[in-house]
């Protein structure tokens, strides 16, 4: 598996696909700091991590349109679905890498935390927990893309999916608010992401919501597995 991982990496960097999302998350990162921190005159970083959830949205299919629409497109699947590696190792490896560069990329708000502690004092126990929330968040979208990725050999349809899943998940606790059934309404409350992230954002560590991203990640990283699992066979 650490083969996998090394091998995704520097793929990431070789390609400028790292650079690219790490380019396009420090900005939109560093904008919202400015905005709500500095010319707000606030060390609340709260607000920047409940608006980066918008651009993780965006970011999250660039990391993953390619990690097995690549393969399938350079007719290279094959070759992994024969290799000794279980599927299992080989998914969690490709995982693992994308949840890497984000973790890269999260690197910026330790930055920002020092400049607000200097500045007006940090709740670093609120900082820690918005960061593991949003490594969480991103974790269970990855997991989502990495299986959209999985279906097809297209690198752009792979992307628009994981855009459309992540863009219906960020709207879904909007929608319960105009459904007139009420049992449905609160069933799309509990499985919303927006809820769920909203409890780390205000600095509260709940252990449902952590079992909540943490099942999302390993159903469709068990999800992607069986659908390789079942290209092998055939």
């Amino acid at each position: 598996m650490l083969a996998i991982i090394k091998r995704e990496l520097a793929s990431y960097f070789k390609t400028n696909i790292g650079f690219v999302v790490l380019a396009i998350f420090d900005l939109f990162a560093g904008l919202f700091f400015y905005a709500v921190c500095l010319n707000g005159n606030t060390g609340n970083l709260t607000y920047v991590f409940s608006d980066m959830f918008i651009i993780l949205l965006f970011v999250i299919p660039i990391l993953t349109m390619r990690l097995f629409s690549e393969e399938k497109r350079q007719k290279t699947d094959q070759a992994l679905l024969t290799s000794p590696i279980s599927l299992s190792r080989i998914v969690f490896g490709k995982f693992i890498s994308a949840v890497t560069v984000l973790a890269l990329c999260m690197t910026v708000f330790i930055m920002f935390a020092i400049v607000v502690s200097v500045i007006a004092g940090a709740q670093w126990a609120v900082i820690l927990c918005n960061m593991l929330g949003f490594l969480l968040l991103g974790s269970a979208l990855i997991s989502i893309g990495l299986f959209i990725s999985s279906l097809t050999e297209s690198q752009v349809i792979a992307a628009i999916g994981s855009l459309a899943a992540g863009l219906i998940i960020y709207l879904m606790q909007a929608i319960t608010t105009i459904l007139p059934i009420s049992s449905l309404a609160n069933l799309l409350n509990k499985i919303s992401f927006s809820s769920h992230y909203e409890n780390f954002t205000l600095g509260i560590l709940s252990l449902a919501d952590v079992v909540f991203f943490v099942t999302v990640t390993f159903t469709f990283l068990f999800f992607t597995v069986r659908l390789l699992e079942r290209k092998r066979w055939k």
